[in-house]
């Protein structure tokens, strides 16, 4: 892959005749369009001498080849930060943007009572799982598609955006039906399968590394996402796996500023799922935030105790309203603030008798 940098005076017809020539020579074209530049990568069978022909266009200021094997993800294709844009929460930029909510999606009642006390600490995006891949087959996997239903209720009550995962190609026309970012889970890192159809679906995605993923293999599996022009990724560090057993798994919290370095995606902390312990969770929320992660996905229960999955390591909403406080100075020691809580898109709640179908949604 080699990248065309246009000259900032090049016109709307120069940028467009590159495209053309590249499309016609059976090329693939990826435009990204920064506050000064625009830069076109160009990906398929070219060989190197082709690089003075691409010089030879009108606008075009320089070309350079990418030496990452990530070429879409890389810092080499985009020096900017990439911003992902939904609704109106800006994920990417100074606003560190906070993910809460319980492991499972149980109930509307759970739901809509864990959502109301994550928005008010300043949450702006309610996580909940409706299908979960559990390591054992007798543990519960998630309600299906009610539990879509219930978040959807939920989201037109309190106005918060919803990231919930997704866990085969087949489902996710349906997942995205229902959810604003659809979350590839851990276990699917490398469900090429599954990336294809995340891509060709245009939804912003929350891709967790692998429990042994490389920081390589994560950036690869984004490129599988961005290669179908859908650049609304978000990487998630959520813990490695390594011989120590003191906690469930080892969070890796120099993934952050390495992901920053080499890539132009958003980088999200899961310290939930990093440690596995409710204890340790505040401590590496605080390190993730300060190393640079630009959002944080954290599971609080109302009851964690009698949660339906990994209440250990879920919060209060008395602690992670502390939490929340905490972060807030250090996101404003080091220059950000955490994004402010979005408005009700409903005053008044749906009526509950116990089924998420009865919701309007």
């Amino acid at each position: 892959m080699v990248i065309i940098v246009m000259r900032p005076t090049a016109t709307a017809a120069q940028i467009g005749e590159v495209l053309r020539r590249i499309e016609a020579e059976g090329l693939h074209a990826h435009l990204s369009r920064g506050e000064e530049r625009t830069i076109i990568g160009v990906i398929g069978d070219d060989p190197p001498k082709s690089k003075q022909r691409w010089e030879a266009l009108e606008g075009v200021e320089k070309v350079m080849p990418v030496t990452q094997p990530f070429k879409l993800a890389s810092r080499e294709f985009k020096a900017e930060k990439t911003l992902i844009e939904i609704g109106n929460v800006i994920i990417g930029g100074d606003e560190v943007v906070v993910m809460a909510g319980p492991c499972s999606v149980e109930s509307y009642e759970q739901m809509l009572a864990t959502a109301q006390v994550v928005k008010a600490a300043g949450a702006t995006v309610l996580r909940g799982g409706a299908f979960k891949p559990r390591t054992s087959p007798y543990d519960f996997q998630g309600l299906g598609k009610e539990g879509l239903e219930i978040l959807a209720a939920v989201r037109a009550a309190t106005g918060l955006l919803i990231v919930t995962e997704v866990m085969s190609p087949e489902q996710v026309e349906l997942v995205a039906r229902y959810a604003d970012i659809l979350q590839v889970g851990a276990r699917n890192m490398q469900n090429y399968a599954l990336l294809h159809a995340l891509g060709e679906a245009q939804k912003p995605v929350l891709l967790k590394r692998g429990i042994s993923g490389m920081i390589k293999e994560l950036l690869m599996c984004a490129e599988y996402i961005l290669s179908h022009g859908n650049y609304q990724v978000m990487l998630c560090e959520r813990g490695i796996r390594t011989y120590e057993t003191a906690t469930r798994n080892t969070f890796d919290l120099n993934a952050i500023p390495v992901l920053q370095h080499l890539s132009h995606l958003p980088v999200v902390a899961d310290p939930s799922h990093g440690v596995g312990k409710w204890e340790y969770v505040g401590a590496v929320t605080r390190g993730a935030l300060a190393a640079g992660a630009d959002g944080l996905i954290i599971e609080v229960h109302p009851d964690p105790s009698n949660a339906w999955s990994d209440g250990q390591q879920s919060l209060t909403p008395e602690d992670f309203a502390q939490l929340m406080g905490q972060c807030r100075r250090i996101a404003e020691a080091i220059g950000r603030c955490i994004a402010p809580a979005l408005p009700s898109l409903s005053q008044e709640l749906p009526p509950s008798n116990g089924r998420a179908g009865d919701y309007q949604t």
